[in-house]
Formats: C-alpha cells, sequence, structure tokens
C-alpha cells in the first residue's frame, strides 16, 4: 500500500475493511484541507481532521479499531473492570491517610499533597483513557489488569515513599504513567489522528516527567521533595496548558469529543471510594481502642461527616458536570477543568477528613494543636472549596451557602485554640450538616425535582 501525491498533499488509498464494530476507517487527502464530518457520542456533529503525518504511521498501532462504539449504549457505560481498576485505590487511599496521619508536620503536609496529587494523576488518566477505549474488548480489559498490578505495587510502598521505598514507588508510577500513553498511541495511530497526536504530545511531557520521578528518588531525602515536586509541576502544567510543544501546531483538547456521563459517573463513583475509605480508617481506629463515650462520639461525628459529604456531591450536583459536558462547545475544557483538577481538591478533602476522624477518636480531650486543627478544620473546607468551585466551572452559579460555609469553618479554625479536638470536630459536622440541609431545602423551595436535581 503506497501514498500517491497530488496537488492538495497525498491520497492514501482505503485501508478500510470494516472494524469489528462496523467502522469503516480510511483516511485520504492526507496533509490537505480536507475534513470529513463525524456524529459524536454526544450527539453533535464534529470534525475529523485528516492524518497529518507521514504515510509509514499507518503501519503502526492496532487494525482493530479499540475506541468506544458511538451510539451505543457501551459508548457512556461504566464497565466492571473500571470499577476493579478502582479498589486499588481504596487501599492506597488508605495508606496516604495513615501517612498523613503519622506525618503532620509542614514538611509531612507537603509530601502528602504530593502523593495525593500523583495519586489522582493515576487514576484520572486512566479515566480519560476509558472515556475513548472501549474496556469491553480484550486487549483493553488486559492492560487495565496490567495496570492494576503496578497500582497495587504503587498502594505498597506509598507509606515508604519518602523512605527506603522512593525508587519502587517512582519507577512503578513512571511505568504506569508511560506504559498506559503508548498503548494509547498504538490503539489510536489508525483510528483517530487527531486524539493520537495529542497522546504522542502526552507521551513526551510524561518522559520528560518520568526522569525527575526516577532522579528524585536516587537522590537523598532533601532533593526528592523538590524532584518530585518539579515532576508534578510538569505533568499538571503541561494538562493546564493543552499538551502544546513549542513550535508545533496546538492539539485542540478543548473540543474533545468525550462522554461526559462516563467521566461524571467515573469521578461520583470515585468520590464514594474516598468516602468508604474514611469509614475505614475510623473503623479500624475505633475497633483498636476501649469502648467510651469520647470514642462512640468521635465514630458518630465520622459518620455524620461522611454522610453530609456524600450529601453535598449528590444530591445538589453531581449531575451538573454531565448535563454541561453534553451541552457545551468545548467539552475538553469542561472535563478537564471540572473533574481533572477541581476533584482533586475534593478528594484532598475527603482524605484529610479521614485524618481528622482519627485524630479526634484517638485523642477527643487533648489540648489542641495546629496539626490537629488545620486537619479537622481544613478536610471539610477543602471540600467545600471543591465543590464551589466545581460548580462554578459547570453552571456559572455560585451557591451562597458554600460560602457561607467556608467562612464559618475559617471562623472556627481561628477559634480552634479553645477547644477540644472533639468539640472541634463537632463544630465542623455541624456546619457540613448544615450547608447540606441549606442546599437540599432551597432545592426543593426552587421546584426542582429529585430527577432534575444538579
Amino acid at each position: 500500500m503506497k501514498a500517491q501525491p497530488h496537488d492538495g498533499g497525498w491520497t492514501l488509498p482505503d485501508i478500510g475493511a470494516q472494524t469489528a464494530n462496523g467502522i469503516e476507517i480510511g483516511w485520504a487527502n492526507v496533509g490537505g484541507a480536507g475534513q470529513t464530518g463525524s456524529v459524536s457520542r454526544s450527539g453533535k456533529t464534529t470534525q475529523r481532521y485528516p492524518l497529518d503525518h507521514r504515510a509509514w504511521i499507518l503501519r503502526l498501532g492496532f487494525r482493530r479499531s479499540l475506541l468506544r462504539p458511538e451510539d451505543s449504549e457501551r459508548s457512556d457505560r461504566v464497565t466492571y473492570i473500571e470499577l476493579f481498576y478502582d479498589l486499588i485505590f481504596v487501599f492506597a487511599l488508605t495508606q496516604l491517610s495513615r501517612y498523613l496521619y503519622a506525618n503532620q508536620s509542614w514538611v509531612g503536609a507537603l509530601e502528602s499533597i504530593i502523593l495525593v496529587l500523583a495519586l489522582w494523576w493515576l487514576w484520572v488518566y486512566t479515566t480519560w483513557v476509558t472515556n475513548w477505549l472501549d474496556p469491553a474488548k480484550l486487549p483493553v480489559r488486559g492492560v487495565v489488569i496490567g495496570l492494576s498490578l503496578i497500582g497495587l505495587v504503587i498502594s505498597t510502598s506509598i507509606y515508604d515513599s519518602f523512605g527506603n521505598q522512593g525508587l519502587v514507588f517512582a519507577i512503578a508510577y513512571v511505568a504506569l504513567q508511560l506504559g498506559r500513553t503508548v498503548f494509547m498511541v498504538l490503539a489510536l495511530a489508525r483510528h483517530d489522528p487527531a486524539l493520537h497526536a495529542t497522546f504522542l504530545r502526552i507521551l513526551l511531557w510524561l518522559s520528560v516527567a518520568g526522569v525527575f520521578w526516577i532522579v528524585g528518588a536516587l537522590m537523598p531525602l532533601s532533593v526528592r521533595l523538590p524532584a518530585w515536586l518539579i515532576a508534578l509541576a510538569i505533568e499538571y502544567g503541561s494538562a493546564s496548558l493543552g499538551f502544546r510543544i513549542p513550535g508545533l501546531k496546538a492539539p485542540g483538547v478543548d473540543d474533545w469529543d468525550v462522554s461526559g456521563p462516563h467521566i461524571a459517573e467515573r469521578s461520583a463513583l470515585f468520590v464514594i471510594i474516598a468516602v468508604g475509605e474514611s469509614f475505614l480508617v475510623t473503623g479500624f481506629a475505633f475497633v483498636d481502642q476501649k469502648a467510651s463515650a469520647f470514642g462512640i462520639s468521635g465514630l458518630f461525628l465520622a459518620f455524620v461527616n461522611g454522610v453530609a459529604m456524600w450529601w453535598l456531591y449528590f444530591d445538589h450536583g453531581e449531575k451538573a458536570g454531565s448535563k454541561a459536558i453534553s451541552a457545551s462547545s468545548e467539552p475538553g475544557r469542561i472535563a478537564r477543568l471540572a473533574y481533572t483538577y477541581v476533584h482533586a481538591i475534593i478528594i484532598a478533602g475527603i482524605v484529610l477528613t479521614s485524618v481528622a476522624d482519627k485524630s479526634v477518636l484517638e485523642h477527643p480531650e487533648d489540648a489542641m494543636t495546629l496539626s490537629v486543627a488545620v486537619t479537622i478544620v481544613g478536610g471539610p473546607l477543602f471540600y467545600l472549596v471543591g465543590l464551589l468551585l466545581f460548580r462554578w466551572i459547570v453552571t456559572r452559579t455560585v451557591l451562597v451557602s458554600h460560602i457561607v460555609g467556608i467562612a464559618l469553618l475559617a471562623l472556627a479554625g481561628a477559634a480552634a485554640a479553645v477547644m477540644t479536638p472533639l468539640g472541634l470536630g463537632a463544630v465542623a459536622s455541624v456546619i457540613l450538616v448544615t450547608v447540606a440541609a441549606w442546599e437540599t431545602i432551597a432545592r426543593v423551595r426552587a421546584g426542582t425535582t429529585d430527577d432534575d436535581s444538579g
């Protein structure tokens, strides 16, 4: 099969055949100005850009399309293998909470921020991949299982990642990031040239960041922290800039054709996993101590916090993201901001709250310390800030209840010195419940039904 030149560029013979899903693959006018239209999973007409790589690129990658089928229930469905992958992160979040509880210092807080952002990045990148690729197809399923195994290695090394297990953590992290991206490049090479070009850029940026992950792990601890901060800055910064590379045309990630229902449901499920992890941390702490009135009170407050966080996310705002992505002319931008970035703040708030719940359980009447006060107030504060930003991005609205809740938590933090951990925890729980009740009452009074909420 050879490419033939003509005035507009290169014409390739139909590499077409039919894929397993009956979608015809064929590219012509490569390098020219032609475009072909197609109907996206959201029902909007999108543009497929001609393949602007050299003809040899068609020899790479999978001949069979691994993309999710369009106009099918499988285009938006969350699959069981994706939920299997999520199970690894239950253990990872538990280890992360354990690390933060044991290292309540400014350095420990910074190290924990690095770890929670790294974990979130692993999860959200895989979610983007399975948003496009069909996990029902065996190659995709096999890769997700392989990623789960590497994720288990990462989870077991998190607690000592700034100690003797740093190299294990870094190698596993880089292997997961690069391995998944290489597979995506091969899966897209013949079937979606625009997205393929973007993932080539992603591979380059992740490779650069990987150098800092590995080098940092090999260096003394005093160097590891800044090296890993640079690695995270490269990964998050390149995504915020649309994976642009100087001298090359911007890949156009804002108009990515993404499934709003899929990415919204995946993110919502991860929120539930994070809340469930907080119950695990609290439950283990409770059973390890003798039963007492203080212990029972602390366990009850932890349960109330979990319920309030669930209510705040799912009663009013969870559906808003899916609706906004489906209606937007720039679905990639909304999905990237609302889910890739803002949800990291939401998850961080839940993890910090789980640490606070454990502190309240184990030291209910101790003298207040700065680190304990920061965790008790900071967890709910991060959570409400994340919800406020999420709501603003997807609906361009700001709920007064969120602002009031944030202000009340700040006041509670200022008065923390005169309270015990149990007392401050009770105040934070009351604030979360008040905000949740306020939102629901406002929704009901506005006439919004349960089905239309969000």
